[in-house]
């Protein structure tokens, strides 16, 4: 892992060549982030990095248009598969660096046979995300949403609104890693019992007061489920129709990691079903389709995310996990460090 810092990249860089770099699936605030870090780099050291900046995502189709660039970075929803790494080959790219820390949309095998470097962002700010996560989990709860909209409507009933106390419940935590322990701290904070299940286990876990059970325990006992783990074979719906039946009788769900994790038509059927009591997502398996873009004005094509919100119990925010200042300063030093070493940071 990359853990350079950017002021050690900034006393190396006038040793480097000219970087022209293209980002991607960018956003007004990380453009503005992004040119004021460069810049600030410029100044202090002449800065080789060269940027453009794209709003479309990096694929196959628009690959293309990397002609002349040394390095692209992307986010979570372009699509590097080996269609696409084989056309940015061709145009002479030389780095993907990816402005965040999963890298299921990357083909790293492609792209090693490629000669083309990948990067990510691995650890940036862990608490952020956390810290979504309880927000889920709390509004879910205590109904802060509803009770939000009746107030402003002059309605204060309590009906409806009822939670429970979070203090002294089991919570399962899956996925033991920087967000995930993180997470677990908070919820011992509240006088949680958390069940911890990770393939590596971490002595940290189990020193700040999280207890290590298997899959199948953890899904038994805990009233609330958080996913914090990588996408990968062994990950993908993780959350299916087997494992949530093995749940608690109105479980509460969340996934602020990815979307995959989840099959989403077990879990309308278990919401359906009462199973699940609380669904609170940050992430959405077809979210590229959807995320980081204004469809109020359209018709979402996208049957099963428009069932899934019609539950009055469900929570959907749109992949903000992230998305603080300190984070995203945290992102874009760690991404222009990464492409100033030109290194594979997975």
């Amino acid at each position: 892992m990359n853990t350079n810092s950017t002021d050690k990249a900034q006393s190396e860089c006038c040793n480097q060549q000219q970087r022209n770099v293209a980002f991607f699936s960018t956003r007004s605030y990380e453009r503005v982030l992004f040119s004021e870090l460069i810049k600030k780099l410029s100044v202090a050291n002449d800065s080789p990095i060269n940027a453009t900046f794209f709003e479309h995502p990096l694929n196959a189709s628009t690959a293309a248009s990397c002609h002349g660039y040394t390095d692209v970075v992307v986010f979570v929803n372009d699509d590097i598969n080996a269609a696409t790494i084989k056309v940015l080959k061709r145009c002479g790219v030389r780095h993907v660096a990816l402005r965040c820390a999963g890298f299921n949309n990357v083909n790293v095998n492609a792209a090693a046979k490629a000669g083309i470097t990948v990067s990510r962002v691995p650890a940036y700010s862990p608490q952020t995300v956390a810290e979504h996560t309880l927000a889920l989990i709390l509004t879910l709860n205590r109904k802060t949403h509803k009770a939000y909209n009746r107030v402003r409507e002059g309605n204060f009933d309590l009906g409806g609104l009822m939670g429970f106390t979070l203090h002294g419940k089991t919570v399962g935590v899956i996925g033991t890693g920087k967000i995930g322990q993180a997470v677990i701290r908070i919820l011992l904070g509240f006088g949680c019992h958390v069940l911890c299940f990770d393939p590596l286990p971490d002595n940290n876990v189990t020193t700040m007061g999280g207890h290590y059970v298997t899959l199948d325990e953890l899904l038994e006992r805990s009233v609330i489920v958080t996913l914090h783990c990588p996408l990968n074979e062994q990950s993908h719906h993780i959350i299916n129709a087997e494992s949530i039946d093995k749940m608690t009788q109105g479980v509460m769900l969340i996934n602020t990691s990815r979307g995959g994790l989840v099959d989403d038509n077990a879990v309308i059927k278990g919401l359906k079903t009462k199973k699940i009591g609380y669904l609170g997502l940050d992430v959405y398996e077809r979210e590229s389709e959807l995320f980081f873009d204004d469809h109020s004005q359209e018709i979402i094509q996208d049957d099963i995310f428009q069932r899934l919100i019609t539950f009055p119990n469900v929570v959907i925010t749109g992949h903000q996990g992230f998305f603080t200042i300190e984070a995203l300063e945290e992102i874009a030093k760690t991404t222009l460090d990464n492409i100033l070493t030109g290194e594979n940071t997975l």
